[in-house]
């Protein structure tokens, strides 16, 4: 009987570091099979930093009306004020 016990516990403890171990493997994904055809090409600088610091050129025209966004902000506030008062209203119905 402990026969079978130790060969099943030294079968779990083989599952489990079997388990452990293929965690720490490559995924297949990330492994060079060739690179697509639409691929730019490669930096020759190794390590090369994107260039975070390039700014998008500014807007030619605004990107809301200021009539628009006096309705919009109009329209959030009377939102909020529905939404302040709504738990207020809840209590006092009890």
């Amino acid at each position: 009987m402990s026969m079978d016990r130790n060969k099943g516990s030294a079968l779990v403890a083989l599952l489990v570091s079997a388990l452990a171990l293929a965690g720490c493997s490559t995924s297949i994904a990330d492994l060079p099979l060739g690179t697509p055809a639409d691929a730019p090409p490669r930096s020759k600088e190794a390590g090369s930093y994107l260039p975070v610091h390039d700014l998008p050129p500014d807007r030619q025209q605004a990107a809301m009306a200021p009539a628009e966004r006096a309705k919009v902000e109009a329209e959030l506030r009377a939102a909020r004020d529905r939404q302040a008062s709504a738990p207020a209203a809840k209590v006092s119905a009890k």
